[in-house]
């Protein structure tokens, strides 16, 4: 299962979006490994154009949604504060989408680098599309991080 951050989406959503980007989302919801949480919700739901609204909603009301509880938000603080201690801002949010991701052993899709750093320094596991979106040898074999 894969927790598609909110970049993912809205690269999706631009018209001249990344086609990379498209097809390895379409790739994730046709394969029902695709799924969401809070904060993703947030600010694509509240961010997105008045015309991409409803799409938007109805592919959220069919993936899986992981609810961001007290000890995603306590190791959000933690990994958000890690995180800058060690000289990498990062937005809020973004920690508690990788809180939300290593306590369900989900990977994360996100387009913004700090996730790398993310993955680096956390263990956040990431995805990484290869050809028709699958995963690639190294995600593959990054079950024991």
């Amino acid at each position: 299962m894969v927790l598609v951050d909110s970049s993912i989406w809205i690269e999706s959503a631009r018209r001249d979006g990344d086609i990379g980007i498209k097809v390895a989302l379409e790739t994730l919801l046709e394969e029902y490994e695709a799924a969401t949480t809070s904060p993703v919700l947030l600010e694509v739901l509240g961010g997105s154009r008045k015309e991409e609204r409803k799409r938007m909603a109805s592919y959220f009301s069919i993936i899986p949604y992981f609810q961001a509880d007290a000890q995603d938000w306590e190791k959000a603080i933690s990994v958000g504060r890690m995180m800058r201690d060690k000289g990498h801002v990062l937005p809020w949010n973004d920690s508690l989408i990788a809180a939300v991701a290593m306590r369900r052993n989900l990977r994360v899709y996100a387009k913004d680098k700090h996730f790398d750093a993310l993955g680096l320094l956390t263990g956040v596991r990431l995805y990484r599309p290869g050809y028709g979106g699958n995963y690639t040898e190294e995600d593959q074999g990054a079950e024991g991080v």
